[in-house]
C-alpha cells in the first residue's frame, strides 16, 4: 500500500511479526518516528517470521518483495523496525541498491535533529559514533555518493573517511567533556540543595505530553509538538507556589519501547535531573489504549538508570475522554494520580496543590531530627 508519493525523502518501511503482543503499536511508532525525522512513508512492507534471517535479516523472498515495492514507490530508502547487524545491514544494501536503516539509526537521527543544548549535541553525536563503530567495516562503497540526509546526519556524513583510531580518539574527547559538564551539573543541583528547593521532574512515554504540561505549569516555551521526542534537552525552570515555597521543575526526554541500551547509556546524564529528583511526575497518556504497557516501559528505563524517588501519575489529555479533572488517593490519603489536560489546563491548579502538599511534607520530615523521609507516593 503506497501513501505518499516516491522520492529521495521517501522510505519504505519494513515491519517483521515475530510474535510480540506490541506488534502493531511498535508498527505505529515507526511510522511516527519516521514523520518526526522529516520522512516520507512511501510503502508499508510486513511479514511474519519465527526468528530474523541471518544475512537478510528478512528472507530472501521478502527482501525481493522489498525491492520491488522501492522500485514501484520510487522511495530512496529502506527502513527496518528493527535492530540490523552490520552484516545484514550492508548485505541489504547490496541487495537492494539503496541506503538501509534500522529503528536505531532513525532514533538516533531524530535526536541529532533535535539536540539544542551544547551538552545534548554532545551527547547525540557520542551516541551517533559509539553506533558508527559498530559499522566500520568494507563493503560501504554502493552508498559512496549518497551523503547527508536520514541516517547520515552529523558524523555520519563522514563515514567512509572515519577510521577506528580517529573515531576512537573523538569518542575519548567527547566523554572527557560530558565529564566536565556532569560536575558543572552537580555544582548547581548542591546549590539547590543547600537552599531546600524541591526538584521535581517530568518523565513518560514520548508524545505523552510532558513538555505541554511543563508549559502550562511554568509558562515557559519550551518546544512542544505532536511528534515522537518533540523534547530532547532536559529544560528546567521554577515554580513558585506561594506560601509553600518554590520547585524546580524539570522537562526530560521521552521514553520509548526498545529504545536501545546505548542511548539509554548515552543520555543517562540528560536524565540525571530525574536520577536525583525528589518527586516525579510520570505523565501518561490517558488516551492511549497501550497506556499500561508505556507506564510500564518508562519506569524499566526508570529502574534501569537508578530513578526510585517516589512517583505521582499525571494522567494527561483527558479532555479526550471527556474525564473531569481530579486527584486520586489510596486507602491512607496519599497522592496517587492527577486528571488534568495539559491543552485545555483543566487541572492544573490540582497539580501544584499537589505539589504544595508533597514539598510541605517533604520538609516536615526532613526537619524533624531522627525521622527517615518516607515517600508520599508509591513507585509505579
Amino acid at each position: 500500500m503506497f501513501d505518499r508519493p516516491g522520492g529521495a525523502d521517501a522510505a519504505v518501511l519494513v515491519s517483521l511479526d515475530f510474535g510480540d503482543t506490541d506488534y502493531a503499536e511498535s508498527l505505529e511508532e515507526l511510522k511516527q518516528l519516521a514523520e518526526s525525522a522529516g520522512v516520507q512513508v512511501a510503502a508499508v512492507v510486513e511479514g511474519k517470521r519465527s526468528r530474523p534471517d541471518a544475512a537478510f535479516f528478512a528472507g530472501s523472498g521478502k527482501v525481493e518483495e522489498i525491492g520491488g515495492v522501492l522500485r514501484e514507490a520510487g522511495a530512496g530508502m529502506v527502513i527496518f523496525n528493527h535492530e540490523l547487524s552490520a552484516g545484514q545491514q550492508r548485505n541489504l544494501e547490496q541487495r537492494l541498491k539503496t541506503r538501509v536503516i534500522d529503528r536505531t539509526t532513525l532514533i538516533l537521527d531524530i535526536f541529532a535533529q533535535r539536540a539544542r543544548s551544547h551538552e545534548g549535541k554532545l551527547q547525540v553525536e557520542l551516541a551517533q559514533l559509539e553506533h558508527l563503530a559498530t559499522r566500520l567495516v568494507r563493503g560501504w562503497t554502493h552508498l559512496e555518493r549518497q551523503k547527508g540526509g536520514i541516517g547520515l546526519r552529523g558524523p555520519g556524513e563522514t563515514q567512509l573517511e572515519t577510521d577506528r583510531r580517529l573515531l576512537g580518539k573523538r569518542v575519548k574527547l567527547l566523554k572527557e567533556k560530558l565529564v566536565k559538564l556532569k560536575r558543572q551539573h552537580q555544582v548547581q543541583r548542591r546549590a539547590r540543595a543547600r537552599g531546600k528547593v524541591l526538584s521535581v521532574s517530568l518523565v513518560g512515554y514520548t508524545n505523552a505530553g510532558k513538555s505541554t504540561l511543563f508549559n502550562r505549569l511554568t509558562h515557559a516555551n519550551a518546544y512542544a509538538a505532536d511528534q515522537l521526542f518533540a523534547t530532547l534537552d532536559t529544560t528546567s525552570r521554577r515554580l513558585y507556589l506561594g506560601v509553600a515555597g518554590e520547585v524546580v521543575l524539570s522537562d526530560t526526554v521521552g521514553f520509548i519501547k526498545h529504545l536501545p541500551h546505548t542511548l539509554v547509556a548515552a543520555f543517562r546524564s540528560t536524565l540525571t535531573e530525574a536520577l536525583e529528583a525528589d518527586l516525579l511526575l510520570h505523565a501518561v497518556d490517558s488516551a492511549s489504549p497501550n497506556r499500561e504497557q508505556q507506564i510500564d516501559e518508562v519506569n524499566a528505563v526508570l529502574t534501569e538508570i537508578g530513578a526510585n524517588a517516589p512517583q505521582i501519575m499525571l494522567f494527561n489529555k483527558i479532555d479526550l475522554k471527556g474525564q473531569a479533572p481530579g486527584v486520586e488517593r489510596d486507602e491512607y490519603g496519599r497522592i496517587t494520580g492527577v486528571h488534568v489536560s495539559a491543552l485545555t489546563g483543566a487541572g492544573m491548579d490540582l497539580i501544584r496543590d499537589v505539589l504544595a502538599e508533597f514539598g510541605e511534607k517533604l520538609r516536615a520530615e526532613t526537619s524533624a531530627p531522627g525521622v527517615a523521609v518516607t515517600a508520599d507516593a508509591p513507585t509505579h
